[in-house]
């Protein structure tokens, strides 16, 4: 008997089944369709800039005021780029090199010094840690701005107020890559590791450079990246530390540049906003340079 009844039911709900499958698939294609449109909508407000400063960056002085912006007037990319790297003896040049050496170094030194100090802060258990811990979660609280004027303060005591050190001190100190150095220790070093190696008779400096360093390279490339795009994009530190123009940054250079015309008439819009497409270049090489590292990271957590 409840055999029969199962049999006779099963029909039935193969069917209700069958037509509960097209609903729920048109649903879920419907679901897709609405997360692509928001897809692409959010990728053309982001590029919808990037597009604008590619066209006005290969347009002359004329064609920026003359023409509409979002599609080219003429191309004049190479004179803007010859203009840009002779005007006033190359200055241009000289910001770039300060970029790079305030981010390049700086954030090589910040990177080696944060994932130590969170390595310590993950693997090692001292008084008060957690106090320590916690001084370094509220310290990235802050916002930058509040400790630009301290800083000047300190740098001119000692002397250091324009000169390329007052850029790279503060960039080798940098809490929330200590922050994300100690989570990411906590997930990737094992404590039996760490044990094998002193056993074995190794200490603790090597065992941090040869063994913690390596198992740590996706952690410090996403630490060193941070690192370098927000001193890269830093302007509020530079303007106020830094004087000559010889040690000044790229973003401090160009923004001078847009001072010109109200102080002297000269106009070097042109130059500025040229400068401004050649300044994302770094930030986009060392984007894709970084994905190296974070897919071998990927890989060796998923073979772990």
């Amino acid at each position: 008997m409840l055999m029969t009844e199962s049999a006779t039911e099963r029909p039935g709900a193969r069917t209700v089944r069958r037509l509960a499958r097209p609903d729920a698939a048109a649903r879920g294609r419907g679901g897709q369709r609405f997360l692509l449109l928001g897809l692409i909508l959010a990728g053309g407000y982001s590029l919808f800039p990037v597009w604008w400063l590619i066209v006005a960056a290969t347009k002359d002085r004329t064609g920026l005021y003359q023409s509409g912006g979002l599609w080219f007037s003429g191309m004049h990319l190479w004179d803007n780029l010859r203009q840009l790297v002779t005007y006033d003896h190359g200055i241009f040049l000289r910001w770039t090199a300060n970029s790079f050496l305030y981010a390049g170094v700086g954030s090589l030194g910040g990177t080696l010094i944060a994932l130590a100090t969170g390595y310590g802060l993950a693997r090692f258990d001292f008084p008060g840690r957690g106090v320590v811990f916690a001084c370094v979660v509220g310290s990235f609280l802050i916002p930058i701005a509040l400790l630009t004027l301290p800083l000047y303060l300190l740098f001119s005591s000692i002397g250091l107020v324009d000169t390329p050190w007052a850029m790279l001190v503060p960039c080798l100190i940098n809490p929330f890559s200590v922050y994300l150095a100690k989570v990411y220790t906590e997930s990737t070093v094992p404590f039996e590791l760490l044990e094998a190696a002193r056993l074995d008779g190794a200490g603790e400096l090597r065992i941090f450079f040869s063994i913690v360093l390596r198992m740590m390279v996706t952690g410090g490339a996403t630490v060193f990246l941070l690192a370098f795009v927000n001193t890269w994009n830093a302007f509020f530190l530079p303007l106020t530390v830094l004087r000559g123009e010889e040690n000044w940054t790229l973003n401090l250079g160009l923004y001078n540049w847009t001072g010109k015309r109200l102080e002297s008439g000269i106009d070097l819009t042109s130059l500025v906003l040229t400068g401004a497409l050649l300044s994302i270049v770094p930030l986009a090489v060392m984007m894709t340079a970084m994905r190296r590292y974070w897919r071998t990271g990927v890989t060796l957590g998923a073979l772990k």
